[in-house]
């Protein structure tokens, strides 16, 4: 078993050790890949079997299943398969727990019978000699692997539940064998109707009880890997490959490699990710963004494995198969993520950490104080009491309440669009009251496209033709954009000949004999052009943060052409719910402030505008604002992002956006878009409030459970708990906490 070696350099020394506590005191740091999302996850070391881990210490890691040396419980998969067999943990447990149930029953029967009912089952000098035969079963065989754990905890000095379980049990059943094998050794004060009192039915119940309850945490826990589970089963098993002949050959997934051609037939899901070649159709992509709306898919646009192809047929070329998928870096993402530690864990952890031996400590006064001024029998009530202790301050429902939210969250976010780097991101979230946004890319489409065309004297798609053919040799952004708009129209652009650019004012060519020059009013006037009647025109579509082309043709006005990066549709339906959310919007850009003041007044609900920016201008009023008090998310999707991100209490990447962007963010947006961010908003504050709602049961059972169990209501309203009671109080708290946690599989996005 080992730690992953991918900690800070505080713990590097301690790299490849079994599990550790540093000489600082603070656990090692498992470390999410933060290239889960666009490279391969690395690969597992090559040894056979699956990696295992601990949801409450991810730390810990080993090839094939085990248990958790620092809390007991059971190692689940690193990342879920979908061919995982059944739970060897579950298995077992649910044969322990039937098979002690069959003998609990009548151990209860006839010890609660003889001493609560008169009903004597079994003549009296049999009763302990049949409630040893009863219980050893229970305790020595079904309970071993609580006293194997136990006995690990204390050789480690890592106290966990299985510490109290296996003390209380344990002194129940050896000082009630003890009273039967040899009952001479205790003094006549002990002794009730002339024999000494045994505790078979405490021990061999609470080993059930507590049984029952593992059975029950871990069939919760296996739900919480239900929405990785889903993504996986998204991706088709096979797919049909098109050979040389043009035939369809079914094939197994696997046999997919990059460059086949492959054929989506109507209501298929896309097998690996690629491009269409061939066809057009609808495609379902929700697993990717959560948006139910189709997309339109032609020759050329990018296909996403896991997908559902709509009424078309397409054909596509496979680009990335196997471990490159989308889809495969998805689940590496989230499988990461939901092994990852929030920073409200480390209550938990160092409450932990003096808990079990202050219990014990707690048991032990009970024991004392019970023994010396309680009523009669006075050991027997100091014992039970003890032991009750012991068994209702288990702090398994404390270590569970966070990992669990986290699991379960992280994969709820992944079906909605929001890809969670590490729990840490998504505690930040929840307390985040500004957003600061990059324009580019993220409010807008990112790809500046043709928004108008006013000819003069000339038709529009003359106009436009005769200015594709000059801007196909430029490498200007707006050029691209004319170039796209011909091609989009179908017109059939001509060749240019004898192309001239002008620095910082246009270019021009000779096309089918005619003079083409485009540009700005300087451009025009040295061609001899005057500008001046559609001067006002220009203007007012500058104004709306377009970019403005004016064209001549051979040396009079022609027309003008406008370029801008339209506003995403759902950018200000997105903005007016974030402030609903509480947020203030703040938008950063390097373009000039006429474009930014254009975009946000388009979109509305922008607080602030900061316009022609450099990346480190972007990282120091995200620093400014930290300073002020706020508490900043940042949204942006380029390389020149990276620094605001990084330097954000949370980077929150566009997953159309760059390597570098996602890379220094802590929460992807798959599908780059803003209503995510909303999803992401509303998952960040369901699961913070999930975990606190988790730890807070935590708190108040054992705050409540531990007094009850020493008895301190016994002077007050003679109530006592047995240590049955609390064996079961114990395990419904862990199973509460759990489902607690897969509730957020239904909350609202």
């Amino acid at each position: 078993m080992t730690v992953d070696p991918a900690t800070t350099a505080h713990h590097a020394e301690h790299a490849g050790t079994a599990y550790h506590f540093c000489s600082a005191g603070c656990r090692a740091k498992f470390v999410a890949d933060p290239q889960a999302y666009l490279k391969p996850r690395p690969q597992a070391a090559a040894v056979p079997g699956a990696t295992y881990t601990c949801p409450m210490h991810p730390e810990v890691r080993q090839q094939g299943p085990g248990t958790c040396p620092i809390c007991g419980m059971a190692l689940e998969p690193e990342a879920p398969s979908l061919d995982d067999g059944p739970n060897p943990e579950l298995v077992d447990f649910t044969r322990r727990t039937w098979i002690s149930a069959a003998l609990a029953v009548p151990l209860l029967a006839v010890s609660m019978g003889a001493e609560m009912l008169g009903l004597h089952l079994v003549p009296a000098a049999w009763l302990p000699w049949v409630q040893l035969a009863l219980s050893a079963p229970i305790v020595l065989w079904a309970g071993l692997p609580f006293f194997a754990r136990g006995w690990a905890s204390l050789g480690s000095r890592h106290f966990n539940m299985f510490t109290l379980v296996s003390i209380g049990v344990g002194a129940a059943f050896l000082y009630s064998l003890v009273a039967t094998l040899v009952p001479g050794v205790f003094p006549a004060s002990l002794r009730a109707h002339g024999s000494v009192p045994v505790y078979y039915e405490a021990a061999g119940v609470v080993v059930t009880l507590v049984l029952l309850g593992q059975v029950l945490e871990l069939r919760a826990r296996a739900a919480t890997g239900r929405a990785i589970r889903a993504l996986m089963t998204l991706a088709p098993k096979t797919a049909r490959r098109i050979g040389a002949d043009g035939k369809d050959t079914e094939v197994p997934l696997d046999a997919i490699v990059s460059g086949d051609r492959l054929r989506v037939r109507p209501g298929e899901a896309v097998p690996v990710d690629g491009a269409v070649v061939e066809g057009s159709s609808a495609v379902d992509e929700a697993m990717l963004t959560g948006e139910p709306a189709p997309v339109a898919k032609d020759v050329g646009a990018t296909l996403t494995g896991g997908t559902v192809n709509g009424t078309g047929s397409l054909v596509m070329e496979a680009r990335a198969v196997g471990a490159d998928t989308v889809l495969a870096r998805i689940v590496a993402m989230v499988a990461a993520a939901q092994r990852s530690r929030a920073p409200i864990q480390a209550v938990a952890d160092r409450i932990a950490g003096w808990f079990v031996p202050l219990v014990i400590a707690v048991a032990l006064a009970t024991f004392v104080v019970w023994n010396l001024v309680g009523p009669e029998p006075r050991f027997g009530h100091a014992l039970l009491n003890a032991i009750a202790v012991l068994i209702i301050a288990c702090p398994c429902a404390l270590g569970l309440a966070t990992p669990m939210s986290i699991m379960v969250g992280t994969g709820r976010g992944a079906q909605g669009g929001v890809l969670v780097k590490d729990a840490e991101a998504l505690q930040a979230l929840d307390t985040v009251d500004t957003l600061v946004i990059d324009k580019t890319g993220t409010l807008t489409e990112g790809k500046p496209k043709l928004t108008a065309i006013e000819p003069i004297d000339v038709a529009e798609d003359e106009l436009l033709a005769l200015a594709a053919a000059v801007e196909a040799h430029s490498e200007h952004p707006l050029a691209h954009a004319v170039v796209s708009a011909a091609g989009e129209r179908g017109l059939t652009v001509p060749e240019a000949h004898a192309f001239r650019s002008v620095t910082g004012a246009g270019v021009e060519a000779q096309v089918d004999g005619r003079s083409v020059a485009i540009g700005n009013a300087a451009m025009l006037e040295e061609v001899g052009a005057d500008p001046k009647p559609l001067a006002e025109r220009a203007e007012a579509l500058r104004g709306d943060g377009a970019g403005v082309m004016l064209v001549a043709l051979d040396g009079r006005l022609a027309g003008l052409l406008a370029v801008a990066d339209p506003v995403k549709e759902s950018a200000a339906q997105a903005i007016a719910d974030l402030h609903a959310e509480g947020l203030r919007i703040v938008m950063l850009t390097g373009d000039g402030r006429g474009t930014a003041e254009a975009v946000a007044r388009t979109i509305g609900g922008i607080d602030e505008v900061h316009a022609e920016l450099t990346p480190e201008d972007k990282a120091r009023i995200v620093d400014e604002l930290k300073a002020r008090g706020a508490t900043v998310a940042m949204a942006g999707d380029g390389i020149n992002d990276a620094p605001a991100l990084a330097a954000a209490d949370v980077g929150v990447a566009m997953g159309t956006g760059t390597d570098v962007a996602i890379e220094s963010a802590g929460l992807t947006l798959t599908k780059g878009d803003l209503a995510a961010m909303v999803r992401a908003q509303r998952l960040a504050k369901a699961t913070m409030r999930n975990i606190r709602q988790n730890l807070a049961f935590s708190f108040l059972f054992n705050g409540i459970g531990v007094p009850v169990a020493a008895g301190v209501l016994y002077p007050i309203a003679g109530i006592l708990l047995s240590p049955m009671l609390a064996g079961a109080a114990m395990a419904l708290s862990s199973f509460a906490v759990v489902t607690n946690a897969l509730r957020l599989n239904g909350v609202r996005l």
